[in-house]
């Protein structure tokens, strides 16, 4: 849940609105119908995200639902007060792959009375907290967390299970790298991809 206008017409502040949740769960596509809205009413409105991000295209933010809007790719959280003058609203997708500055940069937006809606993943592809993820969720005054359908029980999902092998905590990818998981797929799929601890030899294997 969040407000769209402050109650106090007086107040000069912002806020930080986080979407959040695991691959193929609708981020994207929120955060772009927030901005899309912002759009309708008027508002200015800059659109950023990583450089590092070109899976769909080098200057749009796309949803895995083919939704667009046109963003700015920045390769550090540095560059986008820069860029984000004189702005009503500010988006920013796939947080997670930006620096921890994002999180100052994002709040000092916020004092200067901008509305900051940014969207990520919460966990990486090892179910642990992703980058300034949690920094961003904390400070933020309004946090969605959405979920996929997992694919292996139908229930709501939360992870993002990498099917391929690869270590790198960054590896860009679509379905056939990734698929959302719940909790007890999930577990089960680490479980059986996690290699065998050699067993210790007894005294009889070492004769």
């Amino acid at each position: 849940m969040f407000l769209e206008n402050t109650t106090n017409p007086d107040e000069q502040f912002g806020w930080i609105e986080v979407i959040c949740g695991s691959m193929f769960s609708g981020k994207t596509e929120e955060l772009i119908r927030r901005l899309k809205r912002a759009q309708i009413a008027k508002q200015r409105v800059e659109i950023f995200k990583p450089s590092i991000d070109t899976r769909y295209d080098e200057h749009l933010v796309t949803s895995h639902d083919a939704n667009q809007i046109r963003s700015t790719p920045v390769p550090a959280a540095a560059n986008i007060p820069i860029l984000a003058t004189d702005c009503d609203v500010v988006g920013i997708d796939e947080a997670q792959f930006f620096d921890s500055e994002i999180i100052s940069v994002c709040n000092d937006l916020a004092n200067r009375g901008v509305r900051v809606i940014v969207a990520g993943l919460d966990m990486d592809f090892k179910g642990n907290p992703f980058g300034p993820m949690p920094g961003l969720m904390a400070t933020a005054e309004y946090v969605t967390k959405v979920h996929a359908v997992c694919t292996r029980t139908g229930n709501l999902a939360q992870y993002s299970y990498r099917k391929i092998q690869d270590p790198d905590l960054v590896v860009l990818g679509e379905k056939e790298a990734y698929e959302p998981l719940s909790r007890k797929a999930f577990f089960q799929a680490m479980q059986s991809s996690s290699p065998q601890k050699p067993q210790d030899k007894t005294p009889e294997d070492q004769d």
